[in-house]
């Protein structure tokens, strides 16, 4: 089902969370023993994972960043989300601090990060939000953590699932990431931007992003284009909803014949919904976050 998202102000969290704000402070001294603040973990194969504990309760939200991107990409959402439940930042690998020595770059591979910290903090009741490739992620972490994980939500992410990628463009795509990432990397991410975006903005999460180390980016590029979406969509086990833009289409009826999916539509942004309308994204996420734990809809009526 498609939900359309009413811009809502800060000062309407203090009334919507009211009814919640005992329960996530019991929730809180039940786990005073696990410790807050930035810290260390080793994944699967031994690359040390970076990862911030903002605040732990019940419900956990993890929030994993998209390709070429870092944990701070979430900053404008860390705070007002804090308030009301636990958050957790990672870096994957490749990312950020995290480590880069990685043998084979794959989905699957960041997935076993996310679990490492999962893991690391005793985390429960986990709902994985995930931008873009953290999309695809926070997927494979679901079918990772049963019962640990219970909801997916994608930022801009999970479009059209049932949908197949075509081996024969692979190459074509990523040529000229491998011929000059910089350049390459640079067209691809200003182009997921709308055109009244802010100049500065787009300048600077280009400028960030492509100054990645380019033999990951496109090896994990070649990972997310052979990911198979349909297998991850069908096998998380949890509710997935994503928060999408209008720029690209969201096949709902087509996620729907795969897993419980709903969208929620925000109109008018472009790609990076946490630079580009932050307070907006962070409503929207709290309602979803509330929908998946309460298993009803607290932004109003569906469409």
């Amino acid at each position: 089902m498609l939900r359309q998202t009413a811009i809502v102000g800060i000062v309407a969290l203090a009334t919507l969370f009211a009814g919640c704000s005992e329960q996530n402070a019991t929730d809180v001294e039940t786990v005073a023993g696990t410790a807050t603040g930035p810290g260390i973990v080793s994944s699967s194969d031994g690359i040390e994972i970076a990862y911030t504990a903002h605040r732990i309760g019940t419900p956990n939200l993890v929030l994993v960043h998209g390709w070429m991107c870092d944990q701070s990409y979430w900053n404008g959402q860390v705070p007002v989300l804090a308030e009301a439940f636990g958050v957790v930042t990672v870096d994957v690998a490749g990312h950020g601090a995290s480590g880069l020595d990685r043998d084979e770059w794959t989905i699957a591979s960041l997935g076993d990060d996310v679990k490492a910290v999962v893991d690391k903090l005793g985390l429960e009741q986990v709902i994985v939000v995930g931008h873009s490739m953290g999309g695809y992620v926070a997927l494979d972490a679901a079918r990772k953590l049963p019962g640990t994980v219970v909801g997916v939500i994608g930022i801009d992410t999970l479009h059209d699932d049932g949908s197949t990628w075509d081996p024969d463009n692979t190459e074509g795509f990523l040529s000229p990431f491998e011929q000059d990432f910089p350049a390459a990397c640079s067209d691809f991410v200003t182009s997921m931007f709308v055109q009244t975006a802010n100049v500065a903005l787009v300048q600077g999460i280009a400028d960030d992003m492509c100054s990645g180390p380019p033999n990951i980016g496109v090896a994990l590029l070649q990972a997310y284009l052979a990911f198979d979406r349909q297998e991850a969509f069908s096998q998380s086990g949890v509710p997935i909803r994503a928060i999408n833009t209008d720029k690209w289409p969201t096949d709902v009826e087509g996620n729907l014949e795969l897993a419980d999916f709903e969208l929620t539509l925000l109109e008018g942004y472009g790609h990076f919904l946490m630079q580009e309308a932050p307070e907006v994204l962070t409503q929207a996420v709290i309602d979803t976050t509330l929908e998946i734990v309460m298993g009803e809809d607290q932004s109003g009526p569906r469409q």
